[in-house]
């Protein structure tokens, strides 16, 4: 009884954070609060009741499973995301996740079992650690996926497609998705009756022969996109610097309506919170995204997230590494 009184309060500020904004990042931690907790409940329920506990037993099996399995599945993907996009940082992500999870695993299953204190006390530590990350994790994945499906999908007066990077001067698959995401939006206001506008955002990187908006007004213009209902914006670095001068340009031509902003899923939340940040009135819609690019940028995605409240995390960290070390002390 307890513990479903328990879930009815994350659930109630779950419920009330996403009528007042679906932006809020504290969403998805009540959302995966009240998951636990409804997990513990179910798991009470099933004690006596056969129905209820075996379906457990199988659910809870395939995630120990899928656990142990998840670290070779981000190594696979790493190799994959190297062999398709090339080396950086951002591409190794998902192999370096992989190696950090092999090698806690590791390391707990090899350290519990030492007589000295300390070594078995750290790899609780990195236990319970590791559990808060994989909590983290899995809530943002969750909401995320909930954010992308709901919402307004129609009655915008400005589309804002993010800018991607370019090959030379050319429209990569990564970015075109997003461009044809926004054009399938803006058709379907035209069959509405309504006129919106298309902001293009996005500088010229390093790399680039034009600037990332050129880029995109080219390709939505060879689409019948007519110019006139194309804005530019060719100056952004960050996706923070899109939004920004995004909502400067629409408004400067009296555009103060319904704004969507059209990324690829796996960045859609992120965009979301950043829009909120800024105090911008803005839905967030996400353009597909090849699979195997999926573990990596929502990876980056989460990093990124993370480092909104490093203070709050590494605070956390700090106390479960020395909650771990206690138990030891106290075994």
């Amino acid at each position: 009884m307890l513990v479903a009184l328990l879930v009815l309060v994350p659930a109630l500020f779950f419920v009330v954070g996403m009528v007042r904004d679906r932006r809020r990042l504290s969403n998805a931690i009540w959302l995966g609060i009240t998951l636990v907790l409804s997990l513990l409940l179910l798991a009470e329920a099933g004690r006596d009741n056969p129905a209820v506990s075996l379906p457990l037993l199988v659910a809870f099996a395939l995630a120990v499973l899928g656990l142990l399995l998840l670290p070779l599945a981000l190594l696979a993907n790493g190799v994959v995301m190297i062999q398709r996009e090339g080396r950086s940082l951002g591409n190794l992500l998902s192999f370096l996740a992989g190696l950090a999870l092999f090698g806690e695993m590791v390391y707990f299953a090899w350290g519990i079992t030492q007589p000295n204190d300390w070594v078995r006390g750290i790899a609780i530590g990195l236990f319970l650690v590791s559990a808060y990350v994989a909590f983290l994790f899995v809530s943002l994945l969750l909401y995320s996926v909930l954010y992308g499906r709901t919402g307004r999908r129609s009655g915008f007066d400005g589309i804002v497609v993010l800018g991607a990077g370019l090959n030379g001067s050319r429209v990569p698959p990564l970015l075109a998705s997003r461009l044809n995401r926004a054009l399938h939006l803006y058709l379907r206001e035209r069959s509405a009756g309504r006129e919106p506008v298309i902001v293009v955002t996005g500088g010229r990187g390093a790399d680039e022969e034009v600037s990332e908006a050129l880029a995109m007004k080219r390709y939505l213009v060879e689409r019948e996109v007519p110019e006139t209902d194309i804005v530019l914006e060719d100056q952004a670095a960050t996706t923070d610097e899109n939004l920004r001068y995004s909502k400067e340009l629409l408004v400067e031509r009296g555009l103060t309506g319904q704004v969507v902003a059209v990324t690829n899923n796996y960045h859609v939340f992120r965009t979301a919170v950043l829009s909120r940040s800024h105090g911008l009135r803005m839905q967030v819609i996400g353009a597909p995204t090849a699979w195997y690019f999926v573990p990596s940028a929502f990876i980056r995605e989460f990093v990124a997230l993370l480092a909104q409240n490093p203070r709050v995390h590494a605070l956390a960290g700090a106390v479960l590494m020395a909650g771990g070390l206690a138990l030891t002390q106290i075994g």
